[in-house]
C-alpha cells in the first residue's frame, strides 16, 4: 500500500485489483476519484481531493481514469466525470457526481466520523 497521504493512482486492472484488495482489508473508508485527463472540472477537484489525502490519513484514497480503466469504471456504474464512491469494507456507502469542492470534504467527514 502506498505512504498515508498520498491519493493511489491505478492505471492498470490489476493495480485496481492490488489496491482495491488492499483498501478492502484494511476496514478504512475508500474514496475513488473515477476521473478523465480531458475533463475540466476533474482537474479543478483534483488538488482538493490530494489536498483531503494529505488530511485524512485514515482514509485511503484511490484514483481511477475512466479512459485508462474502462472496465472498471462500467463495473461501478460511473456515467459521469468526476464521480466521488465511499466504500466501507468493499461496497457503497456514499456516491459524489461532479466537482463539488465545498461538499466533498463535508462528506468525507461525515463518512469517517460514522466508522
Amino acid at each position: 500500500m502506498a505512504e498515508e497521504g498520498a491519493v493511489i493512482g491505478c492505471h492498470t486492472v490489476d493495480e485496481w485489483n492490488h489496491h482495491f484488495g488492499q483498501a478492502k482489508e484494511s476496514g478504512k473508508l475508500v474514496v475513488v476519484d473515477f476521473t478523465a485527463s480531458w475533463c475540466g472540472p476533474c482537474r479543478i477537484i483534483a488538488p482538493i481531493f490530494a489536498e483531503l489525502a494529505k488530511k485524512f490519513t485514515n482514509a485511503i484514497f484511490l484514483k481511477v481514469d475512466v479512459d485508462e480503466l474502462k472496465t472498471v469504471s462500467e463495473e461501478w456504474k460511473v456515467t459521469a466525470m468526476p464521480t466521488f464512491i465511499f466504500l466501507k469494507d468493499g461496497e457503497v456507502v456514499d456516491k459524489l457526481v461532479g466537482a463539488h469542492k465545498d461538499e466533498l470534504p463535508k462528506k468525507v467527514e461525515l463518512l469517517l466520523n460514522k466508522q
